[in-house]
């Protein structure tokens, strides 16, 4: 039965594609079904969200040339205030320890991406949106910033079905294969597709069901 869901699961995913007029490889393989995933609970997920999008706002401030004891300082009591120190990524943590290089700071700005998925995720917005655009800043950042603390925000999230989830991590995959072999060989029509935006929201919609805790240590095959 998982399977039959799995290949109509393609097999929607390949007409949205081929519908976008952006190459499609029908045959790439089935994503895992419902029964091989187990999703990360609300908790780890909101945390985790917490936690980007303050590490993310550390690094544009980075990247910015903005003042780095000051901006660290506030996103540390950000940090404590949502109770979600300890839920830090390696690459956040060198930030905020000050051991960082520009690279990594970079690395972790493109994760907006990723904490855009979990947004979806967790019902905070309908759509995602298609990914030619990075995502919405104001609006990403509104998330966490209009909450007093970290049960305020938990309280404004639904999560989604892990079959839906599945769903948009399916097309994803799909997209990337397109944004990649673009990159190699050319000749894959991706129209105005991002792949660095693809790739990062992909991340986000695999940590859901992997079981990495680190984002940074999925693998993104195509």
């Amino acid at each position: 039965m998982d399977t039959d869901i799995r290949v109509k699961r393609r097999e929607k995913s390949n007409n949205i594609i081929e519908s976008l007029g952006i190459t499609c490889f029908r045959d790439l393989p089935l994503i895992e079904g419902r029964d091989e995933v187990e999703l990360k609970n609300v908790d780890q997920i909101c945390k985790r969200a917490i936690a980007s999008l303050l590490s993310i706002q550390l690094a544009c401030d980075i990247i910015e040339g903005n003042n780095y004891q000051e901006s660290k300082e506030y996103f540390l009591d950000l940090l404590d205030k949502f109770g979600v120190r300890d839920n830090l990524l390696y690459k956040e943590r060198k930030l905020f320890d000050g051991d960082y290089t520009m690279q990594e700071a970079v690395d972790v700005s493109w994760t907006y991406e990723c904490y855009w998925a979990l947004c979806w995720a967790l019902g905070l917005i309908n759509k995602m949106g298609f990914p030619s655009d990075v995502c919405n800043t104001k609006i990403a950042i509104s998330f966490v910033s209009i909450c007093k603390d970290y049960n305020d925000f938990k309280k404004k999230v639904k999560l989604r079905d892990v079959d839906e989830i599945l769903d948009m991590l399916d097309l994803y995959f799909r997209y990337h294969w397109a944004c990649v072999e673009h990159e190699i060989n050319g000749d894959a029509e991706i129209k105005n597709l991002n792949g660095e935006v693809v790739a990062e929201r992909r991340r986000g919609l695999e940590w859901l069901i992997k079981d990495e805790k680190d984002w940074n240590d999925i693998t993104l095959n195509t």
